[in-house]
């Protein structure tokens, strides 16, 4: 009888399905360590790791490359140690030194900019990660000097997250894909508290409790917090003080900020661990890396094997829609660029000897590079010419790792998402056993994930290191939009208890 017993257990125990772990808030907590300047930012630094060290909390120190050799030359390996007790990222190789990356990309293209930004920033690159031991898990831009040919150059580096704040892109306020990369920008609940004392610290706790009681009815989300440890014992950021308004003065002019008085000092500390100390007290917030956060909102579409059946299903809701836009196929969600590529391979697949079983996405093609033909009207084209199409298409994927901006039917010129619809259109048809079509017609379609990415706008570019003639970066941004054919968004999995 016990032998019974424990037999039904042990079958309870395997065959019992697994319970999704409760709702959790997670605290990415980073700090922008960037003064190679002030002295004194050293000592922040170290005081901030050292502290987090003892309360058990990993943050993520996004390290500039001149800050990471000069804490070497300084002989600061006390600071390297506490660091190395948290993630690195990386935060550009100079920072302010100018040009910075959204001017010096600001009027050249797709490869020419992944280059230039390899070019200028690899190196610190390379050496935050020889100083620190560890291969940065991350990037985020300095100041509001945003491009997206950095992301190519992330790609490049094997660098999987982009974290930082601003609104140059962004999904509803929640984490996104961007170029591949998990992107943390523009988050709705993006917290942190000035650093005055008793007054700032209790209006951060209540606006950390609302997002906290926000995210966990939801499901559970991401709160971002970010400080540079500067700031603690300054008055005045060090790049204001030497490089506002498009000055480079050379490095033996820079000017030391003004700091703060030891009495202001202690208070930033005791507000800031205050902060730390009033989110760390509820059970369902976790504070997490940047690594981290990508492992919660890892993509599933990319270790997929999409069947035939699921693809089907991803046409009939391209097809529905007069929008080319992301889609959800049972746990995964594709980008368009995705979508392109597998309905594409889907539909050559009907034309092998032997059509695959499944698949598989091996990684997300970058949006277009180059404007796309205009195309105001719709175009018709035969059954053969299609089929040629999809084949260059396929072919120009694999070599270009991108989306065409113009996908030519012969010596007619269209859009990337008019032969996406048309694609699914035809994949429908023939889901419906009507065949490919001797006749398809192609009519133009919209980029509905474009809307993500902002206009350009001065207010864009209002950092204080920028020259006063930088108020727009139109051809950038433009190339931005075409990159959203890359946007979806990320979905938090929660893990099982």
């Amino acid at each position: 009888m016990i032998r019974i017993l424990l037999a039904l257990l042990v079958s309870f125990a395997f065959s019992a399905p697994s319970v999704a772990a409760p709702p959790t808030v997670y605290v990415v907590l980073w700090f922008d360590t960037e003064d190679y300047i002030l002295p004194m930012s050293d000592d922040s630094a170290l005081k901030l790791a050292d502290w987090l060290t003892k309360e058990g909390i990993k943050a993520t120190f996004k390290v500039v490359g001149e800050k990471a050799r000069t804490l070497e030359k300084r002989g600061r390996l006390d600071v390297i140690a506490a660091l190395k007790n948290h993630e690195i990222g990386y935060h550009s190789n100079f920072h302010s030194v100018q040009p910075t990356p959204a001017q010096y990309l600001s009027s050249v293209g797709w490869d020419e900019g992944v280059t230039e930004f390899d070019r200028r920033e690899r190196s610190g690159f390379d050496d935050v990660k020889r100083v620190f031991g560890q291969t940065p898990s991350c990037y985020g831009q300095p100041g509001s000097s945003w491009a997206p040919q950095s992301f190519g150059a992330m790609r490049k580096w094997g660098v999987p997250v982009y974290l930082d704040s601003g609104r140059h892109v962004g999904y509803e306020g929640r984490p996104f894909y961007y170029d591949g990369i998990l992107t943390l920008y523009q988050l709705t609940h993006t917290l942190r508290t000035d650093l005055g004392g008793t007054k700032d610290l209790e209006k951060a706790e209540d606006r950390f409790s609302e997002a906290r009681k926000k995210l966990l009815a939801e499901g559970g989300g991401i709160v971002s917090i970010y400080y540079h440890p500067c700031e603690f014992v300054h008055k005045q950021f060090w790049d204001g003080a030497n490089f506002s308004r498009g000055a480079n003065p050379p490095r033996e002019k820079w000017q030391l900020p003004a700091a703060k008085s030891e009495a202001a000092s202690r208070t930033a500390y005791e507000t800031f661990f205050g902060y730390v100390a009033y989110m760390k007290r509820f059970a369902d917030v976790k504070f997490v890396t940047a690594s981290r956060a990508r492992e919660l909102y890892r993509d599933v579409a990319r270790n997929h094997e999409f069947t035939p059946a699921e693809l089907d299903t991803l046409a009939g809701k391209v097809a529905d829609r007069a929008e080319v836009n992301f889609r959800y196929i049972g746990e995964s969600v594709l980008a368009p660029s995705e979508t392109l590529y597998l309905l594409d391979a889907y539909f050559l697949g009907m034309f092998a000897d032997a059509a695959p079983a499944a698949y598989h996405l091996p990684e997300t093609p970058f949006g277009p590079t180059s404007s796309p033909q205009p195309m105001p009207n719709a175009i018709t084209t035969d059954k053969s010419q299609f089929v040629r199409t999809a084949k260059d298409v396929a072919s120009f994927i694999q070599k270009q790792g991108r989306v065409p901006g113009t996908i030519w039917l012969g010596s007619v010129g269209v859009t990337p998402e008019a032969f996406l619809k048309a694609l699914a259109k035809v994949l429908v048809g023939v889901k419906s056993g009507h065949g490919v079509p001797d006749q398809i017609e192609l009519t133009p379609a919209k980029l509905e994930t474009a809307k993500y990415v902002a206009a350009d706008d001065p207010k864009l570019w209002g950092w204080v290191v920028f020259p006063p003639a930088f108020k727009s970066a139109p051809a950038m941004m433009d190339l931005a939009r075409r990159q959203a054919w890359t946007l979806k968004p990320a979905i938090l999995y929660r893990e099982p208890k």
